[in-house]
């Protein structure tokens, strides 16, 4: 399998005079960019990078605008708790401070006083010390990381059914060549602009695009066909189409007696949902679900793929499961330019809950109550594995346990704005407020910054090098193209200043790829086995795709044409039933409150809302004008949307394109997330983001 033509990453000679090549510091698909210039940096394109070949959308021209920003942290800043006021302190002076907080609380309350938060935004060199920096210097179990409310629903779901997770099982290139593509609950044309190509060369290609989603977004405008459901139905959605291909004969009965098991549960469980009650429980029409039904099985290359839309919901990885009994019935995984895939999200969303950001993890995706992945990473680490904590609590488990009795007393935080992201985001900052303890790693004063004790800064993209695993299961390089700043330093080297000081068993490395190095021996002969991937393959064959065991390995860019990653190598079926949202609307609160993205924005927006190129016109309510109307609102008008768990008043944008019982609003500005529902995914433990009882009034 070809990875392309070697070229070398940098330096290089972009056209414009010497430049860096390395990858954007948003979205999962990575997308290669060349930066030029040290002080003054500017965006140029890196054509034959396959993932992108030279797009980028607004917010990766503009990505440039946070380097040397105004607002950009230089210097640790200690906060008094008594009059709110920040002092700058050395860098000597604050972990100095950090560490003897941490000791004193662990002597209190024991090794689990003490809890890391993570991001997946880092770079797999400081998912790995995260996970190692907890469990070795700290000695805590007590860490998750912000990828638990973004893929982990898909993730479960996949290694349930495959036995592994890797967001595409395929390179994203081969989605151009399939006959159908069917999104559910993914607004890609937005999300991840450089990728809505391949759509465009779907339909070039004679295919068809369809797209599912409560909302008729500007993915939909790229689509032949539109089916937009009641938020949180689009498992009962999955289980019509499949109950349509086994009443219409069209599942691939030598593909499910060959390669899979469990089919005959989910036969039987997908008899009673007939096209009719789909259509009472979805809102979707039953011809409408007939004629996706027909399309699907007169097609030979079928891709189905979910985000988080489908995903971020208290049933998520049973929806997941739902479209992957979807795909397997068509005899879809494993073959050519078909099959399921997951569109991760964040940067490295994917990377990061493959190497022990995650409380149930260590590196190489394995799992920390599996004695023999003790005992090999401990050997990596040089402890032993009786040493290692067990598993910890998930993200908002975490987060919901700050500050009491048996939870943890202080926090450690990398690379996430808690405040805006979470759940239920107004008792999560009271917890956070709690803490004996809170220190924050970040570029700029993020609204969770603003609650700490210790806030300590530290370098970004383009100031560090370190790698990345896009949506693909592709790892990259971003390289360091500007220096750091004065009074800048890199998470590793806050890992490895602490772990010094706690008297840690084993040091810490700072060099990038030197614990790049150890993460492949520790992520061995696991199911994301890195070990034969260097940075000298990755800027050689642009990228490698893992499992990768051995340096005379090709990598795998595809997987399960042979054989899936189960103990006897057969897929799995999942007979699942629609629940419904955890919360169903009501006399009080009648219509669904749903979330999102949009197209400038990216994440909490602590980066995206600092940069002036990218317009910012804050938060609004989306809905249709029939729900205007009857409150009396035109668009542009001030409305209150409340839920039980709070209310934001904010402006209403009227649009046909939306269902008349659902209201949109965005999440990258502090507020929704506030309302929205805390309900867990019993198996993910995947909030439920998408959706929620609300009230909208006129404000």
């Amino acid at each position: 399998m070809s990875h392309g033509t070697a070229l070398p990453l940098s330096p290089v000679s972009p056209g414009a005079g010497e430049g860096t090549r390395t990858h954007c510091p948003y979205c999962s698909l990575q997308c290669g960019m060349t930066l030029v210039g040290r002080r003054t940096t500017t965006v140029q394109p890196w054509a034959e990078f396959p993932v992108n070949e030279g797009a980028l959308c607004r917010k990766g021209w503009s990505a440039t605008g946070l380097l040397g920003h105004r607002e950009r942290l230089t210097t640790p800043l200690v906060r008094d708790r008594a009059t709110g006021e920040w002092s700058s302190a050395t860098w000597d002076e604050a972990l100095d401070l950090v560490a003897s907080r941490i000791r004193e609380v662990q002597a209190e309350h024991g090794p689990d006083g003490v809890a890391v938060f993570g991001g997946g935004g880092l770079t797999n060199e400081k998912a790995y010390q995260l996970g190692k920096f907890a469990r070795v210097a700290l000695g805590t179990s007590q860490i998750d990381y912000n990828g638990r409310w973004c893929m982990s629903s898909a993730a479960s779901a996949s290694t349930r059914a495959f036995g592994v997770d890797r967001g595409l099982p395929f390179p994203l290139a081969d989605v151009e060549h399939a006959d159908v593509v069917v999104l559910v609950g993914s607004n890609l044309a937005e999300t991840m602009p450089p990728a809505a190509r391949h759509l465009d060369r779907v339909r070039e290609n004679g295919g068809q695009v369809v797209v599912i989603d409560p909302r008729r977004t500007a993915t939909a405008d790229r689509a032949d066909v539109v089916l937009q459901p009641v938020p949180g139905t689009d498992l009962a959605l999955a289980l019509g189409v499949l109950h349509l291909l086994v009443a219409g004969g069209h599942v691939d009965d030598t593909y499910i007696a060959e390669r899979t098991t469990g089919w005959e549960a989910v036969r039987d469980a997908v008899a009673a949902w007939w096209p009719e009650r789909v259509e009472r429980v979805t809102g979707v029409a039953a011809p409408e679900l007939r004629a996706l039904a027909d399309l699907l099985a007169s097609r030979e290359r079928v891709m189905v793929l979910t985000a988080r839309g489908a995903e971020q919901h208290a049933q998520g990885s049973d929806t997941v499961l739902a479209w992957i009994d979807v795909a397997l019935a068509l005899g879809m995984p494993g073959k050519e330019y078909a099959g399921y895939g997951c569109l991760t999200g964040q940067g490295n969303g994917q990377g990061g809950r493959e190497h022990g950001q995650k409380a149930d993890q260590l590196p190489g995706y394995r799992m920390i109550d599996d004695p023999a992945a003790r005992a090999h990473v401990a050997a990596v680490w040089g402890v032993e594995p009786d040493s290692l904590p067990g598993k910890g609590r998930s993200a908002y488990e975490l987060l919901d346990a700050l500050g009491t009795p048996a939870g943890p007393r202080a926090m450690l935080v990398h690379g996430s704005n808690i405040v805006v992201s979470a759940p239920r985001a107004t008792h999560v900052q009271e917890r956070l407020e709690s803490l004996d303890l809170l220190v924050v790693c970040d570029l700029v004063m993020s609204e969770t910054a603003a609650l700490a004790d210790v806030v300590l800064p530290v370098t970004q993209w383009a100031e560090e090098t370190g790698t990345m695993t896009n949506l693909e299961g592709r790892v990259i390089l971003r390289q360091q193209a500007r220096p750091v700043p004065d009074g800048v330093r890199s998470d590793l080297d806050v890992v490895a200043g602490l772990a010094q000081r706690l008297g840690s068993p084993i040091e810490f490395a700072t060099d990038p790829e030197e614990v790049f190095a150890e993460l492949g021996r520790a992520s061995a002969g696991g199911k994301a086995d890195y070990a034969g991937i260097t940075y000298d393959r990755i800027r050689d064959e642009q990228g490698v795709f893992w499992p990768c065991p051995a340096p005379d390995h090709p990598g795998t860019p595809r997987l399960f044409a042979d054989t899936f990653a189960t103990p006897d190598g057969r897929a799995r079926f999942h007979a699942v039933e629609h629940r419904g949202p955890a919360e169903v609307v009501d006399g009080d609160y009648p219509v669904h409150l749903t979330t999102g993205r949009v197209l400038a924005q990216y994440q909490s927006g602590a980066q995206t809302r600092r940069i002036g190129d990218l317009p910012d016109d804050g938060a609004f309510a989306e809905m249709h004008p029939l729900l205007a109307n009857r409150l009396g609102v035109a668009d542009g008008m001030p409305v209150t949307v409340a839920t039980r768990r709070g209310e934001m008043r904010l402006p209403a944008r009227v649009t046909t394109t939306i269902r008349p019982d659902t209201v949109f609003v965005p999440f990258h500005w502090l507020g929704v997330n506030r309302l929205v529902n805390d309900a867990l995914d019993p198996a993910s433990r995947m909030p439920e983001f998408k959706v929620c009882a609300a009230r909208v009034v006129a404000a």
